[in-house]
């Protein structure tokens, strides 16, 4: 994913699984790797990033962090998506240590703050877990995303890496999981905890964030805004 304030996420072995609980055909066998839809996602460490020429069908940038942190990039991102009409969603950058409702409804602040139209994707990205122990993590995920939907309606995507989501993530496979893992060939990757499926694929952070997922265009805008 992108780069918390201060901090890379998870390199090479990181790795994430994306499930969702649309309808019965998004769990279809995902296609051929060069027959997926190809996704990228950025935040201010990409501030001029050209999605006209991305060749991108869906787009996520980050919009927070914690309880305080505004991606100053995130209103320029959000508008060129729309402008070149890529599937777009917006992610924020959990701490544990923090009150997950708090920075729920930080995120929703900002996102809301934007213009918003219907397939606009909300994520959750949880790469640390600020020292705490795994149930105290794996509530906080859960609390933090029931949440944004009671607000949105809309189901938020999950990212992480995959040994994290395995550790962190069970019983959070009502959420779409999106798996973060560069050792696996695009949309070859396995699901960690009790995900069946993935939804996006993020096989590579150079040049930027790059992704594929199992779903069809129109079956990602359906996670979004109704």
């Amino acid at each position: 994913m992108t780069k918390s304030r201060n901090l890379r996420k998870f390199g090479a072995a990181a790795a994430l699984a994306v499930a969702t609980t649309v309808a019965a055909p998004a769990f279809a066998a995902p296609a051929q790797a060069a027959e997926l839809p190809y996704g990228q996602d950025v935040s201010n460490y990409q501030p001029t990033h050209d999605w006209a020429a991305s060749g991108a069908d869906f787009g996520i940038v980050k919009a927070t962090e914690g309880l305080d942190f505004k991606d100053k990039t995130f209103a320029r991102h959000w508008k060129e998506l729309d402008k070149h009409d890529v599937v777009r969603g917006a992610y924020h950058f959990g701490h544990p240590a923090n009150d997950p409702v708090a920075e729920a409804d930080f995120f929703l602040s900002v996102v809301g703050g934007q213009p918003a139209k219907k397939g606009d994707l909300l994520a959750l990205d949880l790469e640390t877990s600020d020292g705490k122990p795994v149930a105290h993590v794996n509530r906080w995920a859960k609390t933090f995303m029931e949440r944004v939907k009671d607000r949105t309606g809309v189901t938020p995507l999950f990212y992480s890496g995959y040994a994290f989501a395995d550790q962190y993530g069970k019983g959070l496979s009502e959420y779409p999981l999106w798996v973060a893992h560069y050792g696996k060939a695009k949309g070859t990757v396995g699901t960690p905890a009790d995900w069946k499926t993935w939804t996006i694929h993020q096989y590579s952070d150079s040049p930027v964030d790059q992704n594929v997922s199992s779903l069809s265009v129109d079956q990602l805008r359906a996670l979004g805004r109704p």
